[in-house]
């Protein structure tokens, strides 16, 4: 294999959670041109990657389909030997059938799995992580792999964040796209009055967490805390999450970030379970979720705007010594 394409056109977590393939064919084809496709907005996360020879950016907001016929021209010109598509929707299915590649790997789910020469079953079981799934596509041509989300902060990265980094710190990472995975902000304030004065607490997220974040640490009244939410980027966040004491997050992107780096984490899972197989796999890692079951839990493989149940019991039951504990 000379030439491969990676395809995946999702968010943050889903990319981040697709970098095992990476390692994979790197690690069996070390001297493979790698390509990966990312929607914009998740260029950040590759910025200088080791393993990569490009970025492919894909505009979905604007001219999406002007721009998607320039990304399966660009793909046809390259004549790459495979294609890994870890996308399950039907454009990028499109884009792996007309790719030219005699090797066009993909998950069943997608709609155009049919003109892949090996699709692949996408099966959500108790056990399987979804990095786990990711790695059956490259199996065909690597052999098995038991590789692990990985991102490579640089040292402007490193050099950005070094001035939060003196002492103790903690980092919180509050929001997130769906209502029903959000520990409630009365929480997190609650919680933060464990944390001692003398440590940093740094505020992660994008600018549109930034007043969910401000609103917290104002009514925290702890000195320590700082919002850094839309100031650093994907690595730059990756940097400082490295080095903290502990990080605590929601079932969203920023755990995903945290393992990509092996950091220290604490999540927490409100509507979700982890046995969905979208957990942590850092090292040091931990689970915080309702002590009781709920019938209703878990309401769906992913978050909603609110609570079905009218309740959200699953979040305002959650007791933040819970969270304490990993202090």
């Amino acid at each position: 294999m000379k030439k491969i394409l990676v395809i995946q056109t999702a968010s943050i977590g889903d990319v981040i959670l697709t970098t095992p393939v990476i390692e994979a064919l790197h690690h069996s084809f070390p001297d493979a041109s790698i390509d990966i496709l990312v929607k914009s907005g998740m260029e950040g996360l590759f910025r200088s990657h080791p393993f990569l020879h490009e970025i492919l950016v894909w505009n979905k907001k604007n001219k999406k389909l002007q721009n998607f016929l320039r990304i399966l021209c660009k793909t046809r010109k390259t004549k790459y030997d495979a294609v890994i598509n870890v996308q399950r929707f039907a454009l990028t299915g499109i884009l792996t059938s007309l790719s030219g590649s005699k090797v066009r790997i993909g998950f069943s789910k997608n709609p155009f799995s049919i003109f892949f020469t090996q699709s692949i079953l996408h099966i959500i079981k108790k056990g399987m992580h979804e990095t786990e799934r990711n790695l059956m596509l490259t199996e065909p041509l690597t052999g098995p792999s038991k590789e692990k989300p990985r991102l490579y902060p640089i040292a402007t990265d490193t050099a950005k964040t070094a001035g939060y980094k003196s002492g103790i710190y903690y980092t919180i990472s509050p929001a997130s796209l769906w209502f029903t995975k959000q520990y409630p902000a009365e929480k997190w304030i609650e919680f933060i009055s464990y944390i001692p004065h003398s440590c940093k607490v740094y505020f992660l997220g994008s600018s549109e967490d930034a007043t969910l974040c401000e609103n917290i640490i104002r009514q925290s009244g702890h000195p320590g805390c700082i919002s850094l939410a839309g100031k650093l980027g994907f690595l730059e966040s990756a940097s400082l999450m490295k080095d903290a004491r502990m990080n605590f997050t929601n079932d969203s992107a920023p755990m995903h970030l945290a393992s990509a780096v092996n950091a220290p984490v604490t999540v927490i899972y409100c509507s979700t379970v982890p046995e969905f197989g979208f957990g942590p796999l850092s090292d040091e890692s931990r689970i915080v979720e309702i002590k009781d079951p709920l019938s209703c839990r878990p309401c769906g493989l992913h978050g909603y705007r609110s609570c079905p149940e009218k309740h959200f019991r699953c979040a305002t039951d959650i007791d933040v010594d819970q969270l304490a504990s990993g202090l």
